[in-house]
């Protein structure tokens, strides 16, 4: 365990609920366009309660749009997603609700550069689930010291380096208590010596038992935290399966020529 993610213990939010036995996302029959380019062509995809789910595929295949798309930051247009048995594309649903419960990480770490990392990680907790300011920062005092930063609770974000970004942008979303956590290409906006240490986080995220759909391009990654695979190519699920089944012995022609090239890049 490096000195980013000693002393994470088990309790982490979110990390244990929605035990109930039904899967966390449902998603059914899912399309969507950007006026003539079709990016998502039917996706039907399950995730479970406590697993983690990777979507492997080339640049452009549709692994960031099916992420937006189930964190509800772009609309569908045609199929269904439902969350813990409630489906949040119905007309008319509370799309700050739902919100609440999923927590999204992108590659730009997009946090506020004129607030320190204190007030970035507390800012949703006071103003979306009116935590006092004491018990959000407290709460996120203790957060931020699991992950190796609470020295660096009053900087400001031009003040860390890329990796701390990217863990204080992981700490803001588990500030919300998520039941899920989307991970968008979190490492595609870092050095290659500071990829390690955000991978550490996540993997430390996996086995506390945090439900986690991440995209990634770290191939290496995804074979060792992932429960299951999805080889996204053109906008559907062309292959899914066990990291040992995609990696290992992939059925598609398609994702054998994919995998390949990641090979000879030398990224597996």
């Amino acid at each position: 365990m490096s000195a980013a993610t000693a002393g994470i213990d088990r309790s982490l939010p979110g990390a244990h609920r929605g035990s109930g036995g039904g899967p966390a996302i449902v998603i059914e029959g899912l399309y969507k366009s950007f006026g003539k380019l079709e990016v998502l062509r039917g996706i039907d995809l399950v995730l479970h309660q406590h697993e983690v789910v990777c979507l492997i595929g080339a640049s452009g295949s549709g692994k960031s749009t099916l992420l937006r798309c189930v964190n509800l930051l772009e609309p569908i247009d045609a199929g269904r997603i439902l969350v813990e048995g409630e489906e949040i594309t119905a007309p008319k649903i509370d799309v700050n609700r739902i919100r609440r419960r999923i927590g999204i990480v992108f590659q730009a770490f997009n946090l506020f550069p004129h607030m320190s990392v204190l007030d970035n990680v507390t800012l949703g907790p006071r103003k979306a689930l009116r935590r006092p300011r004491a018990q959000a920062e407290a709460d996120a005092t203790a957060l931020l010291e699991r992950f190796g930063l609470a020295d660096k609770r009053r900087d400001y974000p031009d003040r860390l380096s890329g990796g701390q970004q990217q863990r204080v942008a992981i700490v803001r979303a588990l500030a919300m208590s998520p039941d899920l956590l989307l991970l968008d290409e979190v490492t595609s906006a870092l050095d290659p010596e500071l990829i390690a240490e955000v991978l550490e986080v996540i993997r430390e995220l996996a086995g506390a038992g945090m439900t986690m759909l991440i995209a990634t391009h770290e191939m290496g990654f995804a074979r060792d935290i992932a429960n299951r695979v999805c080889f996204l190519d053109a906008g559907r699920i062309l292959e899914e399966g066990t990291p040992a089944e995609i990696f290992g012995a992939p059925r598609e022609e398609r994702t054998r020529r994919f995998l390949q090239r990641i090979v000879e890049a030398g990224r597996l």
